[in-house]
């Protein structure tokens, strides 16, 4: 899944693309292989709300003027989401946008400044995720909207979903693993596939 929504996200008409990993012993250089146009940075924090606090923070530090977060457990998000995150953020229709999945989580969240606020006292990985973030943005007073509904991989039944195992939207490297497991791994670990990736 991280490798799909690395190898999609080349798509974009972005000005750079942020890898966050946790930092353990040989992840970098593992995540260094899988595009050369990443930039890698390490998570900091104790917990999801303080990561994702200080990705925001540390990215807009650098000068960005707009942020989206993805996670990696959605392989075949649209790109067309991502991309009318960005552009209703820079036409200033809302300050911070929410990509609402199926289980009251969020696929991503996407800001024009930070604010930590928005990631504190979250109940993270229950069905209130959304709903709490909402409530922060709302008393943060800023302007929040919400994408296109979408869904995340959470449950073994997550990987059986038709939009998954059609390939719809293109979430090739997974979506291969799933319908031949015993190859799939295998094959993305030749020499040839990884330097022609699919």
């Amino acid at each position: 899944m991280v490798r799909d929504i690395v190898g999609r996200t080349a798509g974009l008409e972005v000005n750079a693309r942020y890898l966050m990993y946790e930092d353990d012993e040989g992840a970098k250089d593992y995540f260094r292989e899988l595009d050369e146009g990443l930039f890698l940075l390490p998570q900091v924090g104790a917990g999801l709300g303080e990561r994702l606090a200080n990705a925001f923070a540390q990215l807009f530090s650098r000068g960005y003027t707009t942020l989206a977060v993805i996670g990696t457990d959605s392989p075949d998000l649209p790109l067309a989401y991502m991309d009318e995150a960005f552009a209703r953020l820079e036409s200033g229709e809302e300050e911070v946008l929410f990509g609402p999945t199926e289980d009251g989580g969020y696929y991503l969240v996407a800001l024009r400044c930070s604010h930590p606020e928005l990631f504190q006292g979250v109940p993270w990985s229950t069905d209130k995720v959304l709903e709490v973030s909402l409530q922060r943005a709302a008393e943060a007073g800023l302007r929040a909207g919400l994408l296109p509904h979408w869904y995340d991989v959470d449950e073994p039944s997550d990987l059986t979903r038709s939009e998954l195992l059609n390939g719809e939207h293109d979430a090739c490297r997974t979506r291969s693993y799933l319908l031949n497991p015993g190859t799939a791994i295998h094959h993305w670990d030749t020499e040839t596939e990884r330097k022609t990736p699919e």
